[in-house]
């Protein structure tokens, strides 16, 4: 029982079911890198890397975080803060995760197993930025954005500068949704010496910083799909995406932030199955 129960609180830490966030864009590269679907082979070990390096990167960032969470109210109910998991046992499970991510690097190709430690530091760095820049945001963002170019390298062997629109279009989607998370904890942000761009401008500018880098990911988007020459589908997704985004933020304001967690988790990972369905039937269904 004390095993399972561990296994559940585990789960819940590292909020397993949030790697729909990035997994789809994952999928994007790996199809754009096929143009098409790829082989299952590849699929298989392109979600276990995803699964194993997400899992690693949220347990680090608990470990990291255990003392800031325990001081905030917001996250002191955190596992590591409520007794419920240990430090030593959150270490030790970044430790296997990302060991399983470097084995699972290396059933896709030789590039993948040579540049996985890289992926690795800087998931795990992004822990530490929040003491040593208000940019951290972007960081997060970079975590999430390096998917799609890592699966058009497990596809390939190699790196199309075109894939790197579509890294840069995550990066500034997680880094304005993160900048509005932040927001929740400007002040404690202000008390504590963290960085964040709440914490900098205030609540108000950081909602205009959001809305910039979402208009940035929108405009690199359609980039993307003239890079790729995708189809009127495609068109289509992603003016859903951009659909969503816009009521993002208009369910959210500088002075009503009670439904940030529906907009942070819910809407996100709908944009990201949506991009990805529809980037899918574009390359799967015949133009005419």
């Amino acid at each position: 029982m004390a095993l399972l129960r561990n296994v559940g609180t585990t789960l819940e830490m590292i909020k397993w079911e949030h790697s729909i966030f990035a997994l789809p864009f994952a999928l994007s590269g790996a199809m754009l890198a096929a143009a098409g679907w790829p082989s299952w082979h590849k699929v298989f070990w392109i979600v276990i890397c995803m699964v194993t390096a997400r899992s690693a990167a949220m347990a680090f960032n608990r470990w990291a975080d255990a003392s800031l969470d325990a001081a905030n109210p917001r996250t002191a109910a955190r596992a590591i803060p409520a007794g419920l998991l240990s430090r030593s046992f959150v270490g030790g499970f970044t430790v296997v995760m990302s060991l399983a991510f470097v084995l699972a690097a290396a059933q896709l190709n030789h590039v993948t197993l040579l540049l996985s430690p890289v992926v690795l530091v800087v998931l795990l760095l992004y822990s530490y930025t929040k003491r040593f820049t208000r940019w951290s945001h972007l960081v997060l963002g970079l975590a999430l954005g390096i998917a799609p170019a890592a699966a058009w390298i497990a596809i390939r062997g190699s790196l199309d500068p075109r894939i790197v629109v579509l890294t840069a279009a995550v990066l500034f989607w997680v880094g304005g949704f993160d900048v509005l998370y932040a927001c929740q904890d400007m002040a404690y942000d202000r008390e504590n010496g963290l960085n964040s761009i709440p914490e900098a401008w205030g609540i108000r500018a950081a909602f205009w910083f959001a809305r910039a880098m979402h208009l940035v990911m929108m405009l690199l988007l359609c980039w993307l799909l003239k890079l790729f020459a995708l189809n009127a589908i495609a068109w289509v997704g992603v003016t859903a995406v951009g659909i969503l985004l816009l009521y993002e933020h208009l369910i959210v304001s500088p002075t009503d932030l009670r439904r940030l967690n529906a907009a942070f988790f819910t809407l996100n990972g709908i944009i990201s199955m949506v991009f990805f369905f529809f980037v899918a039937a574009a390359l799967l269904l015949p133009s005419h």
